[in-house]
C-alpha cells in the first residue's frame, strides 16, 4: 500500500490560544475549517493551502503532553533571516544547521507544548547575522 504524501501531524496542548498564536507567529499557520468534534482543538492551514497540515487537540492535562515515537515535524519555509529574527524576538531557543552535501538550512526549535519543529530553507537563502 504505497502512500502519496504526508497529510498532517497532530499535537496535544493544555493551552490552545498560546499554541495557535505560536504557530501563527512562527510558521504562518492559520486556524480554518474543522469538523464539529466533541473536544476542543483546531486545524491549521498554510497560506493558500486547502488542506489542514497540523491538527491541535486541546484541553489535555500537562502530564499527557509527552513525547512519543515521532521525533519532530518538518516544514518547508521561506525567509530564513526573518524566521530566525522572530524566534529571537520571542525568546525561543533554536538550533540552525546547514545540511552537509545538500546545503539546506535546517532550523529546529520547540513549540510551547514541547513538540520539536523543523523548518527547512533553500541553500541559496542568506544566513542570519
Amino acid at each position: 500500500m504505497p502512500v502519496a504524501g504526508m497529510n498532517h501531524f497532530t499535537i496535544l496542548t493544555d493551552d490552545l490560544e498560546k499554541t495557535l498564536a505560536f504557530y501563527a507567529e512562527h510558521l504562518g499557520l492559520k486556524a480554518g475549517p474543522r469538523p464539529p468534534f466533541k473536544f476542543p482543538g483546531a486545524w491549521l492551514y498554510a497560506e493558500g493551502g486547502s488542506d489542514a497540515i497540523l491538527h491541535v487537540i486541546a484541553d489535555r492535562p500537562r502530564e499527557e503532553l509527552r513525547k512519543g515515537v515521532i521525533d519532530h515535524m518538518a516544514f518547508t519555509g521561506r525567509d530564513l533571516a526573518r524566521s530566525v529574527g522572530k524566534l529571537k524576538a520571542s525568546g525561543v531557543a533554536y538550533d540552525l544547521r546547514k545540511l552537509p552535501a545538500y546545503g539546506t538550512w535546517q532550523l529546529f526549535f520547540f513549540d510551547p507544548n514541547g513538540a520539536k519543529v523543523e523548518i527547512d530553507f533553500d541553500p541559496a537563502e542568506t544566513a542570519p547575522a
